[in-house]
């Protein structure tokens, strides 16, 4: 099983952990609420993990510019 971190914003990949010893509880998804795990985490079919997160770009971005959260895709 590998855990890919990608930015929700730019698509920009922020790293991957590819360490089989690595499982959910360890990565804290127990602690997220249904609705963040589903906004969140999603799987494919080989087991693998993808994690939405959001990049230092995107974040300083969208700090300096707070009505850019108001678009879909504001940071293509």
């Amino acid at each position: 099983m590998s855990v890919k971190y990608i930015c929700r914003h730019c698509q920009t990949k922020i790293g991957e952990i590819s360490n089989g010893e690595v499982n959910e509880m360890r990565l804290g998804f127990h602690l997220l609420t249904p609705e963040e795990r589903n906004d969140m985490v999603s799987y494919n079919q080989h087991g693998d993990i993808t994690v939405k997160v959001v990049c230092d770009y995107c974040k300083e971005a969208l700090d300096k510019n707070p009505e850019l959260s108001l678009i879909s895709n504001p940071l293509q």
